[in-house]
């Protein structure tokens, strides 16, 4: 085998996998399009299935426009779920301030006496938040 050989056998290996590529980003739009109905989804996978190369040819002359778009909507909710995501772990728990105000309260109903309420601020402030809110309520 020469270089040549492989060279050719690289060009049609790398042309298999950017066929691959194209088949699953077609098949993947097919079912990412919200306005196409459950049958034409159907018609349009058997279509690209059966006959590979024209279905290709005619889903990217046919819808090929919108296919930028429909990702570009897809990445734009898929950042919006992240975001909502990533806001709501980091508010879980309450701040640092809400327990002090918490603790306050309890002191100002006569829950806790003035020396609890110090030894509880104090674990508050040095991060042990869950655990004084819960011992000071107890009591």
């Amino acid at each position: 085998m020469n270089l040549w050989d492989v060279m050719v056998s690289i060009f049609w290996f790398m042309l298999l996998v950017a066929w691959f590529w194209l088949l699953i980003a077609i098949v993947s739009d097919i079912f990412r399009d919200r306005e196409l109905g459950g049958a034409a989804k159907g018609l349009w996978c058997l279509f690209v299935i059966l006959l590979p190369w024209v279905g290709v040819l005619c889903y990217l002359i046919a819808r090929g426009p919108g296919m930028a778009d429909r990702s570009a909507r897809q990445a734009a909710a898929n950042e919006q779920h992240f975001r909502s995501y990533v806001r709501e772990v980091a508010s879980t728990g309450p701040s640092v301030a809400d327990e002090l105000e918490r603790l306050t309260h309890l002191r100002e109903q006569g829950t806790i006496t003035a020396d609890e309420y110090e030894l509880a601020k104090q674990q508050v402030l040095r991060g042990n938040a869950s655990g004084s809110t819960a011992q000071a309520q107890a009591r």
